[in-house]
């Protein structure tokens, strides 16, 4: 595996295509205490500085432990693509209107009975601090096909890559 770090553009952009390809993150909270708090959040979008943006209600616990302590922690994982993305940042929430309705989509609807208008909507914004990724640097097929002619020739492949991501 080689190292690749990336940094500023490149960094966010990194982030961008795993978050965005992956959707599903577990979303962590209450860091100092044992065991975190942990949930499945999907991720409505990622803007081009690398904040990731998603959709919650005012009532629940993340919501709760978020304004007694706003560090958060992101895993994402793809295991078909060997795409893997941690996210370690500081989470804000929202409750304008506006930016609800640019990340409103359909689906958020079977949590809030009124949809965007329902008073419980807010939006969590994610500024990563720091962040690491693995992946493969050529694609699934490729990647499989190079394990292969390792494992029949005995010589090492380079297949994967990782980093940290400095935004």
């Amino acid at each position: 595996m080689s190292t690749k770090n990336l940094s500023s553009d490149k960094a966010s952009d990194k982030i961008k295509s795993l978050a965005e390809d992956i959707k599903t993150c577990f979303f962590c909270t209450n860091l100092d205490h044992q065991p975190i708090s942990t949930r499945p959040m999907g991720v409505q979008q990622v803007d081009d500085s690398g904040n990731l943006w998603f959709i919650s209600s005012r009532t629940s616990n993340k919501n709760f432990e978020i304004g007694q302590d706003s560090r958060v922690q992101l895993f994402f994982s793809k295991a078909s693509d060997n795409e893997y993305l941690s996210v370690y940042g500081d989470a804000e929430i929202y409750r304008e209107k506006a930016i609800i309705e640019a990340l409103w989509t359909p689906i958020a609807k079977a949590w809030f009975e009124e949809g965007k208008n329902d008073p419980d909507v807010t939006v969590i914004k994610v500024t990563p601090l720091d962040a690491y990724y693995w992946d493969t640097q050529n694609g699934k097929i490729v990647t499989l096909l190079k394990i292969a002619a390792s494992a029949i020739t005995g010589i090492r492949s380079d297949v994967g890559r990782e980093g940290t991501l400095r935004v």
